[in-house]
């Protein structure tokens, strides 16, 4: 929450108490303090049931107690909640008292102090009750107690930093998702020609590696020999295999598709694209310090007010109050500590996120913390990946088209069964395009996979040859200026050229479709105030193409995952209030940078872990269902606090006793914890009404 604290080892933070987190999480995940917290609230809960319960029973029951029954339920109460107060919250004290001596009283100073007023309070009123006003006690000569309120809200506050320390870890959690991408090793190919794997520490500039089919490269290098195809979609994001042969670069943690490369290693550590990634990630993460809580802020003169205005309630009615000044001097700087208590407020913010998540949930919606909420409620700027988020992310065939008067079944049968034998995407989706129409696949035979052009073989004993121009030229068949052909140009699809005998028969386009409903669903958006911005690692014609379809108006094109992250921090720069939505891992920079990250659910993992914001089922409509969920929540965490602290404002005077000249009437601190109960079940029933509030209904149909 201070990035300006740093300290080696962890521990938690001076000004507000937090848990520190580490600047570059371990690949491997391990939490002894998530596991410590969930240990001690477990205990917790094991007191605070029981002691809720001997404390609240007889109330309910209404039926007058014996002396024996009483004295022995205050001290079931007192045995429960003495290690809940003095075990298990032991160190927020020591947090609340770091915020005191740091001059920044947070929290768990108001934590703290509710919990030790009402414990010591209620420990005196037990073993010397004769200390305070006659009229103050029962039939049985005893005071009331308030164990239950000190014991519960330890609990209370346990179960709270468990579920954000849980949260909180999803942040290094995405830093562990990019380095799980690196290869633990690399098989180095020696001058004397033997091979063997290695350490991937062990990799230095210059030595060779030899990269077999599926396996990552290991380092950033350049390819000396072979040819392959490479999945290279954490930089760019698209799905499409990049062919590579010698001279070609090659970057770390990108997978190899069907062939053997050989490769020369030229970056290594930390000077490798991966390792600059996980670099901007964390650098990101650790800038961006979530919004300070409004409980914090204010904290910051309510705790000492509180203290003050206790100890003037003291000093007052120890000297001009009625006999025993002393007891009513305490009895009533007891009641206003009580009734400050900061349940209701540290209740205000974690119960109105609670039910928000789960009605999020529902609606295909997660919120990682409240930070993410209040922030995207605030978005006037929405920048949008388009492959995976705007696009479906999978190549589709999009038409195919038949010269001199062909048959297009017959250019897609031809087509499809000489790229059955093909593991490419774009094969995959000429096959799959083939199955949809119903058209028979026939055997292929001598298929051969020219790199970087197209594929080759005989189907029905014909030779048939599909690829890109590059392969029409190197067949030497002239391609016809074909206006149906340029027409699929200018949407940016890929285009191959088909050949039956060395004569050029067809060509086929293959798309990344727009998802249904994309430009309504983004008018919407602008329709609310939002500019929309496309980024993407497309070249410029397929960017403007989906840009003109979509109706965007701005975008940016040839992105790499450190431009994309630069562009974001410009937009900030001038003062946006920017929510990056994408999918893949070279998104992950550009969603740690902006004010809100939103990871699309069928996206990467690293993306999801990146973002403050995940849509599960991956479609647009949930950005408008996020956006208006966020401005509820938001809305609600206000009126809580607005509860929380007008019970203090009218309930705190009362305590002091200014009604008292008047009218005789004293607030006892009976009343100041049924008060501060009363603003909690405010709180709570308030937050509850999120269940009940209405968010848009996804759009059905399709794109214009």
């Amino acid at each position: 929450m201070h990035p300006e604290v740093r300290q080696v080892g962890p521990g938690t933070c001076p000004i507000c108490g937090m848990a520190l987190e580490p600047a570059l999480p371990a690949a491997e995940e391990d939490d002894p303090g998530l596991r410590r917290v969930r240990r001690k609230f477990r205990i917790a809960a094991a007191l605070a049931i029981p002691l809720f319960l001997v404390a609240m029973v007889p109330h309910w029951l209404g039926a007058p107690l014996g002396m024996a029954a009483a004295h022995a339920l205050r001290w079931m109460e007192l045995a429960l909640a003495t290690p809940l107060v003095l075990w298990l919250g032991m160190d927020y004290y020591r947090r609340g008292w770091l915020g005191v001596v740091n001059r920044s009283p947070n929290m768990y100073t108001l934590i703290g102090l509710g919990v030790l007023v009402a414990f010591v309070y209620s420990f005196f009123a037990t073993f010397v009750p004769s200390a305070f006003p006659t009229g103050m006690r029962d039939a049985h000569g005893m005071l009331g107690v308030y164990f239950e309120p000190a014991g519960v809200i330890v609990a209370l506050v346990l179960l709270g930093e468990w579920l954000e320390l849980h949260a909180r870890g999803k942040t290094s959690a995405a830093i562990r998702c990019l380095l799980d991408l690196a290869p633990r090793s690399a098989r180095r190919v020696d001058p004397d020609g033997s091979e063997h794997d290695v350490p991937i520490e062990h990799v230095h500039i210059g030595n060779v590696l030899r990269i077999r089919p599926g396996e990552k490269v290991p380092v950033d290098g350049e390819v000396l020999d072979g040819a392959s195809s490479v999945d290279e979609s954490m930089l760019s994001g698209e799905a499409i295999p990049v062919e590579k042969r010698a001279g070609d670069r090659l970057t770390g943690g990108t997978v190899n598709a069907n062939g053997t490369l050989k490769m020369r290693a030229g970056k290594v550590g930390s000077e490798t694209v991966l390792a600059q990634i996980v670099a901007l990630v964390a650098q990101a993460q650790r800038s961006r310090a979530p919004s300070q809580r409004l409980a914090d802020r204010v904290s910051r003169v309510f705790v000492p007010a509180v203290i003050a205005i206790a100890l003037v309630t003291g000093i007052v009615w120890l000297f001009v109050g009625p006999e025993p000044r002393l007891a009513y001097a305490i009895v009533n700087a007891v009641a206003v500590l009580i009734i400050a208590c900061p349940c209701a407020l540290g209740l205000a913010t974690p119960i109105s996120i609670m039910v928000a998540s789960g009605r999020g949930a529902g609606q295909g919606v997660l919120f990682r913390d409240a930070s993410a909420i209040e922030s995207l409620a605030r978005v006037d700027t929405l920048v949008l990946d388009k492959t995976g988020t705007l696009t479906q992310g999978k190549p589709s065939l999009a038409a195919v088209v038949a010269f001199d008067a062909g048959d297009e079944d017959e250019v897609l049968r031809l087509a499809a069964s000489l790229e059955a034998a093909s593991e490419h995407p774009l094969a995959h989706a000429i096959v799959q395009g083939a199955h949809q129409r119903g058209i028979p696949i026939a055997a292929a035979s001598d298929f051969v996979a020219v790199t970087g052009q197209g594929v080759r073989g005989r189907v029905d004993r014909r030779e048939i040859a599909l690829g890109n121009a590059a392969l029409m030229q190197a067949l030497r068949v002239d391609v016809p200026d074909d206006a149906r052909v340029q027409a699929l140009r200018v949407s940016a699809n890929t285009t191959m050229w088909l050949t039956k005998d060395g004569k050029l028969i067809g060509a086929l386009s293959v798309e990344d479709a727009i998802k249904p409903n994309a430009r309504a669903l983004l008018a919407s958006l602008r329709a609310q105030g939002l500019r929309v911005v496309m980024l993407t690692g497309d070249a410029e014609p397929v960017a403007r193409a989906v840009a003109h379809e979509l109706g965007i108006e701005d975008f940016a094109a040839s992105q790499t995952p450190q431009g994309k992250a630069e562009f974001i921090e410009g937009l900030r720069a001038r003062g946006a209030k920017v929510a990056m939505a994408g999918d893949g891992i070279n998104d992950a920079p550009a969603l740690a940078a902006a004010d809100v990250g939103i990871a699309m659910g069928d996206g990467t993992d690293v993306a999801m872990e990146s973002a403050q914001v995940t849509l599960l089922k991956g479609e647009l409509g949930g950005l408008l269902r996020a956006r208006k969920l966020s401005a509820q929540t938001v809305r609600n965490i206000h009126q809580n606090l607005w509860f929380a602290f007008a019970y203090n404002a009218l309930g705190i005077p009362v305590a002091a006793g200014v009604l008292y000249p008047f009218f005789g009437v004293l607030l006892s601190p009976v009343l100041a914890a049924l008060a501060m109960s009363l603003s909690s079940v405010s709180v709570i029933g308030n937050a509850l009404r999120l269940r009940a509030q209405e968010t848009p209904e996804p759009m059905h149909g399709t794109h214009a």
